[in-house]
């Protein structure tokens, strides 16, 4: 594990999850999520803060972009829910 991601908090682990979900839905990497939806939904900002100071992502008003760290971690999070499940 790379050492800016090491002891993320929940906050900040629960966008890395919201793009792997898009990631396992879509079944291609993700390098932007929404940040707000519109509807009310949007991304904890000290998990965001967190991400941008480590330099994992970066944000706008509407998309937070992941870098190629953050996508790397995506990867490996994702090869070992598949390890979990037998795959």
């Amino acid at each position: 594990m790379a050492a800016s991601t090491e002891g993320l908090s929940d906050k900040a682990l629960s966008i890395l999850i919201f793009a792997a979900y898009y990631r396992l839905v879509s079944g291609q990497r993700v390098a932007t999520v929404v940040r707000r939806d519109g509807h009310g939904h949007e991304a904890d900002a000290e998990g965001l803060a967190e991400l941008e100071q480590r330099g994992l992502a970066s944000a706008t008003a509407d998309q937070i972009a992941l870098k190629p760290e953050a996508e790397d971690f995506l990867d490996a999070l994702i090869v070992s829910l598949h390890r979990q499940v037998g795959r």
